[in-house]
């Protein structure tokens, strides 16, 4: 896949973009929700891809009037999540666009996950040395759909945003990048 000329950075979400992950977070969730007693439908946990699972859990947590440690549980949910690290595949024709642009311009990962979890993500894939920088939820105050997380890819990357295309999965993702004034692409039209 060729650039268009102004493109001289590549920005990608992480889960369900560069990794297959989103039906395995989504075992994870339903392990805690039960776990919490907490509702949480399979709908709306697509919907809310790219939102750190502690935002998720205190939304939660705030409509269904539960009390809960929003940030301890978020952590629950990371270590029900782990075990299934071994299952992660990669989405080929996404990664594959990093490979072919590996080395010709900076690439960035923006996740709404945590440094922990991404980086062993991206180790499992064999991928990490593809990317310049990793920006995570804990690196932003505001989280998708908000621009931040895109904004400071960009930034780490050294490539002023209009410069940049982003690849994302998720509707709220997809928002976040043409907030920052990125070139959006859904991977949603290009899986394989």
């Amino acid at each position: 896949m060729t650039l268009p000329p102004h493109i001289k950075g590549l920005v990608f979400d992480c889960d369900g973009t560069l990794a297959d992950t989103m039906p395995l977070h989504w075992r994870a969730w339903q392990m805690i929700t039960l776990r919490h007693e907490l509702h949480f439908p399979q709908d709306r946990f697509y919907a809310l891809g790219g939102v750190p699972s502690r935002d998720i859990l205190k939304m939660l947590a705030e409509e269904q009037h539960r009390p809960l440690d929003h940030v301890a549980v978020a952590h629950e949910k990371e270590n029900a999540y782990l075990p299934l690290m071994s299952e992660v595949r990669p989405i080929h024709a996404v990664v594959a666009i990093a490979r072919a642009n590996h080395g010709r311009i900076p690439l960035a990962v923006a996740s709404g996950g945590t440094e922990p979890i991404i980086l062993q993500v991206l180790e499992h894939l064999k991928i990490r040395q593809l990317f310049d920088a990793v920006v995570t939820s804990e690196m932003v105050k505001n989280q998708k759909p908000a621009p931040d997380i895109f904004l400071e890819a960009a930034r780490r990357i050294g490539v002023e945003p209009q410069f940049c295309r982003a690849y994302e999965d998720t509707d709220l993702g997809l928002q976040a990048i043409r907030s920052a004034g990125m070139d959006a692409v859904d991977v949603r039209l290009m899986r394989d």
